[in-house]
Formats: structure tokens, sequence, C-alpha cells
């Protein structure tokens, strides 16, 4: 194991979910925190707040989502729909014995969190969603469309939907550059025409000092091993999951939420997220909302990592499990 993994001491398992086997990190006792992290991370996205919500009394379980680090990786992209996501979540709270948990998640561990919350209200006390808002669904444009109508063919979104194309486009580099590309972004993921998304990347090589060399490899080798299909999957599932949604068409989400985003967020500044997040629709689709704008860009749990963890005990607290 990498000697960085090593100094979070934390627990790791592999537990027998919805079909997969999907592996964890967990560390502390009393009532469950399920962290969930996004694209392209791992458990390990959340080595920050494992320790700073064990040390004040919870148990934390971060798992790396189906398609990434050591959980299975399911060769199909129609096994990567919300339905699919959202059940292996439901059997990792059934196998810690526990019928309702805290959840916090982060781009798509954002999405899975929203949907957990939708499906499965009875068994989530209170979510956190970091960078990715609840939006609703569409009646009558599928998702990749939905987005390519606003963002264009050069979106990340729509260059990840053929098989094999970003694998190809992704071989062309190193994994530590990849993740580099990846973790540093700080402008929107749009790419001029004709030009793959991880091209048009910058590669930056002085790092922040929220990140180190050393945290990057932590990535870089679990993508080295697993490769990003199953990741790319979740992009290539996101018309499935369209088309499953219909029957919660208009429902609210009505678990209390605290929404996080990044100040400086590329997806919070384009594409009218901002004004959708300040409005009105967003808050009668999620009637129990407390929205928080704080400094930082996309992965802010790791950017900003005191205050992520300040704002999300704050919300455990306000929600206690007891209540």
């Amino acid at each position: 194991m990498n000697m960085m993994m090593m100094n979070y001491q934390v627990d790791h398992q592999r537990i027998k979910t919805n079909g997969i086997w999907m592996h964890v990190a967990e560390k502390g006792t009393g009532p469950l925190v399920l962290l969930i992290h996004g694209f392209p991370e791992l458990w390990y996205a959340w080595r920050h707040q494992i320790s700073f919500l064990a040390d004040n009394g919870y148990h934390v379980v971060a798992p790396d989502l189906r398609g990434y680090g050591d959980s299975d990786s399911p060769l199909s992209p129609s096994s990567y729909s919300m339905m699919h996501i959202v059940g292996d979540l439901v059997g990792l709270i059934d196998h810690f014995g526990q019928q309702k948990v805290y959840v916090v998640g982060h781009d798509w561990g954002a999405v899975a969190g929203w949907y957990l919350s939708l499906f499965r209200p009875d068994r989530v006390m209170g979510f956190v969603a970091l960078s990715v808002p609840y939006y609703p669904r569409s009646p009558n444009c599928k998702t990749v469309q939905s987005i390519k109508k606003i963002y264009g063919d050069g979106c990340h979104v729509i260059q990840f939907q053929e098989p094999g194309r970003a694998e190809r486009a992704f071989a062309r580099y190193d994994y530590t550059t990849v993740m580099k590309k990846f973790l540093l972004i700080t402008d929107k993921m749009i790419a001029p025409p004709d030009m793959e998304i991880i091209d048009f990347l910058e590669t930056k090589w002085s790092l922040p000092p929220w990140l180190t060399e050393e945290d990057i490899q932590v990535y870089a080798e679990k993508f080295e091993e697993s490769g990003f299909t199953g990741a790319f999957n979740y992009y290539r599932a996101m018309d499935l999951t369209w088309e499953l949604l219909a029957p919660w068409q208009g429902s609210k989400i009505t678990v209390p939420v605290k929404f996080i985003v990044g100040d400086k967020e590329f997806g919070f500044q384009s594409g009218g997220a901002k004004d959708f997040v300040e409005g009105d629709e967003f808050k009668s689709l999620v009637p129990d909302l407390e929205a928080v704008i704080i400094d930082g860009h996309h992965f802010i749990q790791e950017e900003n990592p005191q205050e992520v963890s300040n704002q999300i005990l704050s919300f455990l607290r306000k929600h206690p499990m007891d209540q």
C-alpha cells in the first residue's frame, strides 16, 4: 500500500453489496457518516475529513465507488445507472446495520447522494452535497443532449460518451500527468473544436499547498491498476439514468441538505449554475436547504479541508441522530 495511504491510519475492508465487492476505508465509532467521492478520485479524496469526523465522534465510511480503485468494475456502461450506485450504497448501510446515516458527496458522489436521498429518504438523516446541486429531470430532453445544448461537443461529458475514445486520448499521457490535469483545473472543462479534453487541460508542474506529489501518486497508482473505463461509465450511463428516473419526475428532496460550493468552481460560474443555486427553483426542489459558498475551486474538500470539515460537522450537530 502507498505510504501516504498508510499515514492516514484508516481501516480497509471489501464488502459484498448489490452483487459487487466494494472497498471501503473507515475510522471511528458513533453515528455513521458515508463520504462519497467523485471523478476522478477515490476514498482518499476525504483523507482530511475522515480523521476530523472520527475524532469528533462519528463512524466514517468512505468507499471507492464501483468502477474505481479497489472496488469491482463491471464492464458494461449499463451497470452504472444511479439505480446501481444507490443500490451499492444502500447495501453498505445495511452491512453496517444502520437504519439511517449521514451522507456527504462530492461531484459524482454528490449526484449519488442526491438520488440516495430521493429514492430512500428513510435511510438518510441528512445530506451534505459538495459542488453539484440537484437538477430537475427534463421531461423531454435526455441528459446528454441537454448538456450538449449548453456546452457543445467540447464538453468532457460529451467526449466521454463514445466507448474507447477518452481511453485512447488519456493513454497518450502517464497517469500522474492525467491526475494533475484534472485535480488542478481552474477553468471550465470545454475543449475547442477537434481537440480532446485531456489535450486541452493545462499541465501545471508547480503544485498548490493543498496537494502534494505523494497525494497525486496515490490516485495515479490506483488508476494505473484499474484504468479509467469504470469512471467514464458513469457518464455513459447518464441517459439510462434519465430513462429510469421517469417515475420520480417532479419529485422533491425531502431530507435536510447543506449544499457547499467553491466561489471559483468552474461548474458554478458557467451554464447558469450560479443563478440556479441562488434562485427559487433549487429551494423549491430541496425545501430543507442551506446553501454555503466558500473559498475554493472544484476539489474543495482537499483545497479548503478545514472549512469543509467544519461545515460538515456543524450540519451533523444541527441534525443529531437521536432527535
